[in-house]
């Protein structure tokens, strides 16, 4: 009796995965016309709100509100330098290698890494150093070394001190919310570093 219904449950199984594997696929890319997607967009707002990998986010998000604005000038946008910003940022969270030494009065970083990781660090600390110091609380000093870059962010308040020490270099490269602006003027072509 066992092997009877040994051989049912076996045939019933080889019937299935023929069936699986005659299924037909002729509406498999129907899924895939983003011009559906969009229509879907209009009508019903989406949950989600991360359209993928984080630098074609930015990038999307940016050409959702140029699109958006009647005055955008498109004859200036500059998506290529956006985007060239936006491998910068990567680079430098991913690629640089940071030693940090901790001061009386606040923190010394020093950041190297691969030559791109190098030339990475020489375009964005120092412009970013400059946001930091708009900041009165801390007194910020970005130099350039043999091997990179060093950030020395000090202050008199033990408390601004403490914050500068947990922040450390990532987190001090990452503060000053200016990000999302100085990303909307790369892609208008403006002067980012003047605001």
């Amino acid at each position: 009796m066992r092997l009877y219904a040994g051989i049912a449950v076996l045939a019933l199984v080889s019937v299935g995965v023929g069936a699986v594997a005659q299924t037909n696929h002729a509406g498999h890319g129907d899924g895939m016309d983003h011009n559906v997607h969009s229509k879907m967009d209009e009508a019903v707002p989406s949950a989600l709100q991360e359209p993928g990998q984080g630098t074609f986010a930015a990038l999307s998000e940016v050409v959702r509100v140029l699109e958006a604005d009647p005055d955008t000038d498109w004859s200036r946008v500059d998506l290529d330098g956006l985007r060239a910003h936006l491998v910068d940022m990567d680079r430098l969270v991913i690629g640089s290698v940071v030693s940090q030494e901790t001061l009386s009065n606040g923190l010394l970083a020093k950041a190297t890494g691969d030559e791109d990781t190098v030339a990475t660090l020489r375009r964005m600390v120092p412009a970013h150093a400059t946001q930091l110091a708009r900041d009165a609380r801390w007194s910020v000093m970005a130099l350039e070394t043999a091997e990179g870059i060093a950030l020395q962010v000090t202050s008199d308040d033990p408390a601004v001190v403490a914050r500068i020490r947990g922040l450390g270099f990532f987190g001090l490269m990452a503060s000053q919310d200016h990000h999302k602006e100085h990303h909307l003027m790369l892609a208008k072509g403006e002067d980012a570093h003047a605001h």
